[in-house]
């Protein structure tokens, strides 16, 4: 949300601050992401200290992702309603009390709430809304922000995992848990960075407020005394707070976004097994603990080339307009090779796989802020983030014990491999379908707009127009608009 007296600009300034705002977003995935990965690092000093099993040890990093995730729209709605600065602040203030609590912990169930669920909670208040403030600053080098932001998860798995390790032999766990606490206080230091902007595009205007149906006259004469980017004008009548809750939300109906909302649920639940079981299984066909420690390295390094990489490919004029086939081939990519893992049993054949893998994550992760804006737009981008992480924590929560479950089931890591692979590439081609069907009607539409004799009406977009006879109904026009403004745009 803008700070009323920000400068308006017309669009994203690709540059100038936006430059701190990715290193800023970077270092909130390093507080966030990279030690959520390096709470994995503990989980054999939990089950050792606490005396537990090995399914009870792993919910602690299930309810840290999941809550993560879950809490996403949280985060959205303290950005978007307050400031993008307070909800980063805030966040790290929680997650750090959540690690420092942890360090003086009794039980396991102690761990699950402080953990688990205050830290991802913290986390949550970060994440989403640091992402956005990218989406906000960038258009045309957009991926490229994005790839460059989203590495700090692999450089910071690759920096922190040592030294966390180092922290628990110099001062057990529970004094790596007290300083990793002090060290997410950063979060705070980033939340400072992000400097509100405000875009035309989604700071509604006095005239442009007034005007809506829902005012009556009465109402009109006193919001006009009131500063417009007011909360009060909001909560002034329930009129208004329904209406602005729509404008917020309204994404919700889009088809583009629900077919990408499913699409991002069985991703989710295809990629979270591997990362906790890709060391276990490469201890299970004879590789060393050191060997197999060093495919989790290899991963996290290809990983931010692939951020970086495919942020900057797809940034070029080439392919930028099919960053959507980009990213399906990067997922499908990685649902390959995870349907491949179960033959690989030695470690000359998993580094390759690690290479493959990690880039293609990389690629992806980076993609998804991105293509979410395609689809929603910049102004609806805080809000769209929010709902599309909260989409994964339940894939999150449930995907590591389901596998764990089928592999004490079968005797074998296959069938969880397997079923990682298919969900992935299922996602893929859902949204290849759903592009195509879009790529026809568009071309039918085209089509009658030629064949059909009748008058047409010439409506305009710039320098692109296009002929809309008659006979086509109002939706259908609509379609016609807004893919062309979305081509035009690119």
């Amino acid at each position: 949300m803008a700070s009323p007296r920000s400068a308006q600009h017309a669009g994203p300034p690709d540059g100038g601050w936006g430059w701190m705002i990715v290193v800023g977003c970077f270092l909130v995935t390093i507080c966030t992401r990279a030690v959520t990965r390096c709470i994995s690092i503990f989980f054999v000093e939990f089950q050792t200290y606490f005396g537990q099993d090995y399914a009870r040890t792993a919910w602690i990093h299930s309810i840290v992702d999941c809550a993560t995730m879950l809490c996403a729209p949280l985060g959205s709605l303290i950005s978007n309603h307050v400031s993008c600065q307070v909800g980063i602040m805030l966040g790290g203030l929680l997650a750090s009390t959540g690690l420092i609590l942890s360090s003086f912990a009794t039980s396991l169930e102690h761990l699950y709430l402080s953990l688990g669920v205050l830290t991802g909670l913290g986390f949550a208040l970060c994440y989403s809304p640091a992402i956005a403030m990218v989406g906000k600053y960038f258009n045309k080098r957009k991926a490229l922000a994005y790839g460059i932001a989203m590495s700090g998860s692999g450089i910071g798995t690759f920096i922190l995992a040592p030294v966390v390790q180092l922290l628990i032999e110099q001062f057990s766990w529970r004094g790596a848990l007290l300083i990793l606490g002090g060290f997410v206080l950063n979060l705070c230091v980033c939340g400072a960075l992000m400097r509100p902007i405000a875009l035309k595009e989604d700071c509604k205007t006095a005239p442009e407020f007034l005007e809506q149906d829902y005012a009556p006259k009465a109402q009109k004469r006193d919001l006009k005394r009131m500063s417009i980017c007011s909360p009060l004008i909001k909560a002034w009548s329930h009129e208004c707070l329904c209406y602005c809750s729509w404008k917020e939300y309204n994404f919700l109906l889009m088809p583009g976004f629900m077919v990408l909302a499913v699409s991002v649920l069985f991703m989710a639940y295809g990629c979270s097994p591997l990362f906790v079981y890709l060391v276990p299984y490469a201890l299970s066909v004879g590789v060393s603990h050191h060997q197999a420690a060093f495919l989790m390295s290899i991963l996290g390094v290809i990983d931010i080339i692939g951020n970086i990489t495919f942020g900057w490919l797809t940034d070029r004029r080439c392919l930028k307009k099919h960053r959507h086939f980009c990213y399906l081939f990067a997922v499908g990519m990685d649902g390959l090779c995870c349907l491949f893992l179960p033959v690989l049993q030695n470690f000359p054949l998993l580094v390759p796989f690690s290479f493959t893998f990690g880039y293609f994550d990389g690629a992806y992760v980076t993609l998804i802020p991105v293509i979410t804006a395609d689809v929603v737009g910049t102004s609806s981008l805080s809000s769209a983030l929010g709902v599309v992480y909260f989409l994964h924590a339940i894939p999150y929560l449930v995907s590591p014990p389901v596998a764990g479950w089928l592999v004490d089931t079968t005797g074998s890591y296959t069938a969880s491999f397997l079923l990682c692979g298919f969900s992935m590439i299922f996602s893929s081609t859902l949204l290849c379908f759903a592009n195509l069907a879009k790529k026809i009607k568009r071309t039918h539409l085209l089509s009658l707009t030629n064949d059909i004799g009748t008058k047409p009406h010439i409506w305009t977009n710039g320098a692109i127009a296009y002929s809309v006879t008659a006979e086509l109904d109002q939706k259908d026009i609509e379609f016609l608009a807004v893919d062309s403004n979305s081509y035009s745009n690119r």
